[in-house]
């Protein structure tokens, strides 16, 4: 079967700042100012499958998404599409900012090579998903960046695109769009058979809508697979030591007292084999050393258990570390178990803080703004609803037989 999108070795090279003017004349010589933002990277993609990419900041999965809907040219290889294309990138693309919101939904029709009868008959489908009833004849250039992002999802979704491609602008939008999109997304793939390349750091996202996934690393494709073990790959390359001695110190600072640091935390198995990755059932144990850099009168720690989507709390930690004074210069160190058998397959965000006993002071922090990797719980659960929510609550099912209806005879 000819595939639905087909990469071979594509390439993109960017020059580094501006190659005229003071900037060249300040350069040194023979000094390189390239950067291969992707490297020969090779895939193709069946009709009907969703692909989630995955990787770090910077590993390239932008551009390859530019490059894929010919927002921009590769400097090597080619790129097939075949089939009608909806995208959501970054916003900003693809709609054009004099135009009215309504102006721009028949203007994407027309792109995608539909009658105007043909989105007059999805219009009201796309405004009310859109939630942009009110602003539909406001020129999109007053649109927030919410709004700006739920219209374009919303043509993208309704348009009918034989292919639909969605970076992760949409962690612009608000939490339930953001839920509504996914379920959307799911629906497309798994419903109509639409085929989806999804660009996401929430990999539990990935994981519901994928059963495939890409993961970039500094531009290459370092793996190509079943979604779960490309997951795996990418969390087993993160670091269980974050030295947060430096670690986003000037995002930190603003946000805390800093009479106390943190000086290193640590993610491990009881084993003490560091890693983000784990099995329900298993044990995680948080390891983390502090110093003082002033006198402070008590110092607790708070950890907190997040959902990676929104942000909100899935549950807390909170406990002293020491109810007596610090002094400056001292040092410690604590270490928490985490058990892990209620809680269900995903990915769940850390914060960890060093506060005074209630916590009306934080004193440093660390949490996404640090670059803490998330923690991903697997198991061989393959029922979607039952991969659902956090916890698993224990419960008791009683169910009578419900007796033949009498014939009458």
């Amino acid at each position: 079967m000819t595939p639905a999108i087909e990469a071979r070795g594509l390439g993109k090279e960017y020059l580094l700042g501006d190659s005229t003017g003071l900037a060249a004349l300040f350069r040194r010589r023979g000094s390189s100012r390239k950067v291969d933002a992707l490297a020969d990277v090779s895939f193709s993609v069946p009709a009907g499958q969703a692909v989630g990419i995955i990787g770090a900041n910077g590993a390239g999965k932008s551009t390859l998404l530019k490059i894929l809907t010919r927002i921009t040219a590769p400097s090597s290889g080619s790129a097939t599409v075949r089939g009608r294309l909806g995208t959501i990138l970054e916003v900003g693309t693809g709609f054009h900012p004099e135009l009215t919101g309504r102006e721009n939904i028949f203007l994407s029709g027309a792109i995608l090579g539909l009658r105007s009868a043909e989105v007059r008959a999805r219009l009201d489908d796309i405004v009310a998903f859109a939630e942009i009833d009110r602003f539909l004849d406001t020129p999109v250039k007053r649109y927030s960046s919410g709004m700006y992002v739920r219209l374009a999802f919303s043509v993208a979704a309704h348009l009918d695109p034989d292919i639909l491609v969605v970076d992760e602008v949409l962690a612009v939008g608000d939490i339930g769009f953001q839920k509504r999109c996914l379920q959307r997304l799911e629906d497309e793939s798994h419903r109509q058979g639409r085929t989806i390349l999804f660009v996401s750091h929430n990999l539990q996202a990935i994981r519901t809508l994928c059963s495939r996934a890409l993961l970039l690393e500094h531009g290459r494709l370092a793996k190509d697979g079943p979604t779960g073990e490309v997951i795996q790959a990418y969390l087993s390359r993160q670091k269980g030591r974050v030295d947060l001695r430096t670690a986003s110190l000037s995002d930190r600072t603003n946000r805390t007292a800093g009479r106390v640091r943190m000086v290193d935390l640590t993610i491990s198995d009881a084993s003490g084999a560091e890693r983000w990755s784990f099995a329900v059932g298993e044990r995680i144990v948080l390891t983390l050393r502090w110093e003082a850099f002033e006198d402070v009168n008590s110092l607790a720690l708070l950890i907190s258990i997040l959902s990676p989507s929104d942000g909100s709390v899935v549950s807390n930690i909170k406990d002293a570390l020491r109810d007596a004074a610090v002094k400056t210069g001292e040092r410690g160190s604590c270490r928490v178990t985490l058990e892990t058998a209620n809680l269900r397959p995903g990915s769940l965000a850390l914060s960890v803080a060093l506060g005074n006993r209630d916590f009306s002071i934080f004193e440093d922090i660390a949490d996404s703004n640090v670059n803490l990797p998330f923690l991903d719980l697997n198991s061989e659960e393959l029922d979607s609803h039952r991969r659902m929510g956090y916890f698993s609550v224990g419960y008791e099912l009683e169910a009578e037989p419900v007796p033949p209806a009498s014939r009458k005879g």
